[in-house]
């Protein structure tokens, strides 16, 4: 981390170090290694509605995002739920996503709050 960088930025290198931690990949959409780890968590992901901060992807299928914003929006992150919504249900460059993706987080790299998430069944 660096002075020079924005609030919003810092998020993200805070939130990068979570995903790492939970044994997430995080990459550059600029790069993506679809076969770097059963879980890949990438940034600035393109959809149709425009990047979004984190996608996360399990075993090559994407099925959450996360948004990221800086950390004096923790005492009201729900307020972007909508915009986090907006990501799920965009369609996502390189994936094949017919359907809006069930884990949806907003994230200041200190409190993370979820939007909604489903449980897989097979």
């Amino acid at each position: 981390m660096t002075e020079n960088q924005n609030p919003e930025q810092k998020a993200r290198d805070n939130i990068d170090a979570l995903l790492k931690q939970a044994g997430w990949v995080v990459q550059s959409a600029k790069r993506i290694d679809f076969g770097a780890g059963l879980g890949i968590a990438v940034r600035e992901y393109q959809t149709d509605v425009g990047p979004a901060d984190y996608v996360l992807l399990v075993d090559k299928k994407a099925v959450g995002v996360i948004e990221a914003k800086k950390e004096d929006l923790g005492h009201k992150i729900t307020e972007v739920e909508q915009q986090t919504e907006g990501y799920a249900a965009a369609k996502l460059k390189w994936v094949n996503n017919k359907e809006p993706l069930p884990f949806l987080y907003e994230s200041t790299g200190i409190i993370t709050g979820s939007v909604r998430n489903f449980v897989f069944r097979a």
